[in-house]
C-alpha cells in the first residue's frame, strides 16, 4: 500500500504582523543595552564618578583616550558618571514605573467589576485626581519633603501616576466581563473574585505593558526635570538630570558636557514612547486576541 504523506502548509507572518514585531524589538533592544549599560557600570565605568581630577586643566576637556567622553565643568570623568547615572535613573523609572501599573490595575479592576455606584464613585475620584496637575503635585512634594533619596522619588512618582492606567483597566475589566466565557463562569458558579482572576484579568495585561512603558518614559523625562532644578536626585550620586545641570552653564562653549546626558534620556524617553506604541498596535483589541 502506498503511504499517505499529509502536506501541511506553513503560513508566512503577515506584513503587518512582521512590522509590529520589529517594532517591539527595535526600542525593546535599545532599552535592553542600556539596562546592561547600568548593570554593568563598575565594570565600564574607568573613574569613580565622584572623582575630580584638577579643576585648572581637567574641567570642561574634550574626549580624549583617557576620558572618551570628556569631563565636566567639575573635571569629573563623564563615562563614569554616565553608566553610573544609568543605574539611578532606570530604577527610577522602573519602580516607579510598578508602583503607578500596581496601583492603576488594582484600582481599574475594582472599579470594572464593582456595581455601578461604586464604580461611579471610584472614577470620580479619578477624575478629580486627573485634574490636578501631577509636575504640581510633585513640586509640593518636594519642597515640603526636601530631599529625597532615588527609591523614595520613585514611589511618590508612581503613586502620582497611576490615575490614566486604572481608567484603561477598568474599560478592559467591563468589556471582559461581558463576554461569553466571563459570564459562563459566573453561570457554572464561580466566585466573582475567580472570574476576576482567572478569566478576565488576563486580558488586562496588553493594557498594563503599554501604559507601563509609556508611564516609564514619562518618568524618565520628569526625574530628569526635577534633578535640574535641583529637586531629584541631590549630588554627589549622578543623575542624567544633575549631569544637564552641572553641564548647562557651559553647554555652548563644551556641548559635551551635558549633550551626552540629553542624549541618554532622549533615546531612552523615545525608546519607552516607541514600545509603548509598539505595544499598543500588538494589543489592539480591534484587531481581536494579541498576536
Amino acid at each position: 500500500a502506498t503511504p499517505i504523506r499529509a502536506s501541511v502548509a506553513i503560513v508566512p507572518p503577515s506584513p503587518r504582523r512582521a512590522a509590529v514585531r520589529a517594532a517591539v524589538a527595535v526600542p525593546a533592544g535599545a532599552l535592553a543595552i542600556l539596562a546592561l549599560l547600568a548593570l554593568a557600570a563598575p565594570a565600564l565605568a574607568p573613574y569613580d564618578p565622584a572623582r575630580q581630577f584638577d579643576l585648572v586643566t581637567m574641567a570642561n576637556q574634550g574626549p580624549s583616550a583617557e576620558h572618551p567622553l570628556g569631563t565636566d565643568p567639575f573635571a569629573r570623568d563623564l563615562l563614569s558618571r554616565t553608566v553610573y547615572a544609568a543605574r539611578v535613573s532606570l530604577q527610577v523609572g522602573l519602580l516607579a514605573a510598578l508602583v503607578a501599573v500596581t496601583l492603576g490595575a488594582a484600582w481599574g479592576a475594582v472599579a470594572g467589576a464593582a456595581g455601578r455606584r461604586l464604580d461611579a464613585f471610584m472614577m470620580r475620584l479619578v477624575d478629580v485626581g486627573l485634574g490636578v496637575p501631577r509636575v504640581l503635585l510633585l513640586l509640593v512634594v518636594v519642597a515640603l519633603w526636601g530631599s529625597l533619596p532615588p527609591s523614595v522619588l520613585a514611589v511618590v512618582v508612581g503613586a502620582l501616576s497611576w490615575l490614566g492606567t486604572s481608567r484603561l483597566v477598568r474599560e478592559r475589566v467591563r468589556a471582559a466581563h461581558a463576554r461569553d466565557f466571563a459570564l459562563a463562569a459566573t453561570a457554572l458558579g464561580a466566585s466573582p473574585l475567580r472570574v476576576l482572576a482567572r478569566h478576565v484579568a488576563p486580558h488586562a495585561l496588553g493594557t498594563l505593558a503599554v501604559s507601563g512603558s509609556l508611564i516609564f518614559g514619562e518618568v524618565i523625562a520628569i526625574e530628569a526635570g526635577l534633578s535640574f532644578m535641583g529637586l531629584g536626585v541631590r549630588p554627589p550620586t549622578a543623575s542624567w538630570g544633575s549631569m544637564i545641570m552641572d553641564g548647562q552653564p557651559v553647554l555652548l562653549v563644551a556641548p559635551w558636557t551635558a549633550g551626552v546626558a540629553i542624549a541618554c534620556v532622549g533615546v531612552t524617553v523615545l525608546a519607552a514612547s516607541t514600545l509603548g506604541d509598539a505595544l499598543r498596535d500588538r494589543f489592539d483589541p480591534r484587531d481581536g486576541a494579541p498576536r
